[in-house]
């Protein structure tokens, strides 16, 4: 009879990814890296073990998007508070808060329970191509 192998937490591998968002479309790099965090990649990928890797993009603020999404679409938050709505266009978004957008892309792609939370937690973001983890040896990831 065959077995399916569970993956134990103390015998995941993590591997080291960077990323160069130059020219890539936002909603397929996001998919590509949520792919990669969850782990969904490996054969050995169990749905409540955290079996992802650690992913690090770089030159966010040269991801494009198509069409007219930059004045159409809105992120909203609300505080809770009488008047307290808050709606920022995807272009608003794009100019002063790159690295909480192209987050906010990958983490909507995470399960949003406490495993989800871990795995967020394995994401490094920045708008330049210099980035703090070359000590980890991160291997390129190619996304179309």
């Amino acid at each position: 009879m065959r077995q399916t192998t569970m993956a134990k937490p103390s015998e995941v591998e993590r591997t080291w990814y960077v990323v160069d968002a130059a020219g890539k479309t936002l909603g397929r790099l996001s998919t590509a890296v949520a792919t990669v965090l969850k782990g969904k990649h490996k054969p050995t990928y169990t749905p409540n073990v955290d079996c992802g890797d650690y992913v690090i993009v770089v030159n966010a603020d040269k991801i494009v998007v198509t069409g007219n999404k930059l004045d159409n679409t809105f992120y909203y938050h609300h505080s809770q508070y009488p008047g307290g709505l808050r709606k920022r266009s995807m272009r608003t978004m794009k100019d002063k808060y790159t690295v909480e957008w192209v987050e906010k892309s990958i983490q909507g792609m995470l399960p949003h329970t406490k495993l989800g939370d871990v795995q967020r937690k394995h994401l490094f973001v920045y708008k330049g191509s210099e980035h703090p983890h070359a000590a980890q040896k991160p291997v390129e990831l190619k996304v179309d």
